[in-house]
C-alpha cells in the first residue's frame, strides 16, 4: 500500500502496481546463462532428430538388407561386412602416398576434382556469357538454339574419340568432356533468366541512361542469379558424372581409373568403397553451389 496525494487535499491508499508474473519470469529466465546454454542445446538436439537420425536411420536399415540379400554363399555383390574387412584401408587412410599408382582414394578425388575445377570453370564462363547473348538477343536465339539444341543431346562420352584426336593428351581431352557436357544446362538457364528479366527493371536502367556493361551487371545478372545458379548446380553434377566415366577410358590416378583398374583386378569391395566417395563428393559439390547461389540472390537482389 502506498499513499497517493489526491486534488481534494486528502491522501488516499493505492494498491501497489503488480507485474505481470509471466513477464517478470521471462526476464529473470533471459538473462540466465544456463537457461541459455540449454535452450541452445535443446534446439542442437531438436536439429540432430529432424535432420540427422532420418538419414542415419535409413542408411542402416539398407545396409541390414544389403547385408540380409547377399550373404548367402556364392552371392554376386560383397556384403557391408565384407567391404569393410576387405577395404577399410582404403575409408580409414584416403590420403596414402607408397608410389605412382598405389596411393589413397582422396588423392585420386583431388586430381579428379582438379579437372573438374578446370571444365567447370570454362563451362560456367561460356554459358554465362553465351546464354547472356542469346538471352538479350532474339536474332542470336534464332540462330544459335538450334544448334546448340543438337549438340546438347550428344552422349557426353561420345564426344572423348573427337577430344583425343584434337588434343593427343588424355589430361585435356578429359577437361573438354567435361566442358561440353556441363555447359548446356548452364547455358539454357542463363539465357531463360536473362529472358525472364522484368521489363520495369530495363525501363528504370533506361531512365538511368546505364550503358551495356552496367546494364548487363547490375540489372540483368542479379535478376537472372537463381535461373544462373540453377544452371550452375546441374552443370556440377554432370561435370561430376563425366570425369568419372572420361577417367575410365583415358586412364591416369583419377577416382574414375581407379573404379576401372578394380574391376580388372576383380576387387568389388574396392568398387563400392570408391562409388561412396564418388556420391559424397558429388553432394558437397552439389551443396556448395546451392549454398553459393543462396548467398549471391540474397545480396544481389536489383
Amino acid at each position: 500500500m502506498t499513499l497517493a496525494s489526491t486534488g481534494d487535499g486528502y491522501a488516499h491508499t493505492s494498491a501497489p502496481a503488480t507485474a505481470n508474473p509471466r513477464k517478470v519470469l521471462n526476464n529473470a529466465v533471459a538473462v540466465s546463462p544456463a537457461f541459455s546454454l540449454g535452450r541452445r542445446a535443446m534446439r542442437a538436439w531438436i536439429w540432430t532428430l529432424q535432420n540427422a537420425l532420418p538419414p542415419a536411420l535409413t542408411t542402416a536399415l539398407l545396409l541390414l538388407i544389403w547385408q540380409i540379400a547377399f550373404s548367402q554363399p556364392g552371392a554376386s555383390l560383397p556384403t557391408p561386412s565384407i567391404v569393410w574387412s576387405e577395404s577399410k584401408d582404403l575409408i580409414l587412410q584416403p590420403f596414402y602416398w607408397a608410389g605412382s599408382q598405389d596411393i589413397g582414394l582422396g588423392w585420386r578425388i583431388l586430381t579428379s576434382l582438379q579437372r573438374v575445377a578446370v571444365g567447370f570453370g570454362l563451362a560456367a564462363i561460356a554459358g554465362i556469357a553465351i546464354g547472356a547473348l542469346i538471352g538479350q538477343s532474339i536474332w542470336a536465339m534464332r540462330g544459335l538454339d538450334p544448334i546448340f539444341q543438337v549438340l546438347r543431346t550428344v552422349p557426353p562420352l561420345a564426344w572423348l574419340p573427337i577430344s583425343l584426336a584434337a588434343f593427343r593428351d588424355a589430361n585435356p581431352s578429359a577437361i573438354f568432356v567435361i566442358f561440353i557436357t556441363s555447359i548446356w544446362p548452364i547455358l539454357i538457364n542463363t539465357a531463360v533468366g536473362i529472358r525472364n528479366v522484368p521489363q520495369d527493371y530495363r525501363n528504370v536502367a533506361a531512365v538511368l541512361r546505364l550503358n551495356t556493361l552496367e546494364l548487363f551487371f547490375k540489372v540483368m545478372l542479379p535478376s537472372a542469379a537463381p535461373y544462373i545458379f540453377t544452371g550452375l548446380r546441374i552443370g556440377i553434377g554432370l561435370s561430376w558424372l563425366a570425369i568419372v566415366a572420361a577417367e575410365m577410358l583415358t586412364g591416369g590416378v583419377g577416382i574414375g581409373f581407379f573404379i576401372w583398374d578394380a574391376w580388372n583386378s576383380s576387387k568389388l569391395p574396392d568398387i563400392v568403397v570408391a562409388l561412396v566417395y564418388i556420391g559424397v563428393v558429388g553432394f558437397v559439390l552439389d551443396r556448395l553451389v546451392s549454398a553459393a547461389g543462396r548467398f549471391v540472390t540474397r545480396s544481389a537482389t536489383p
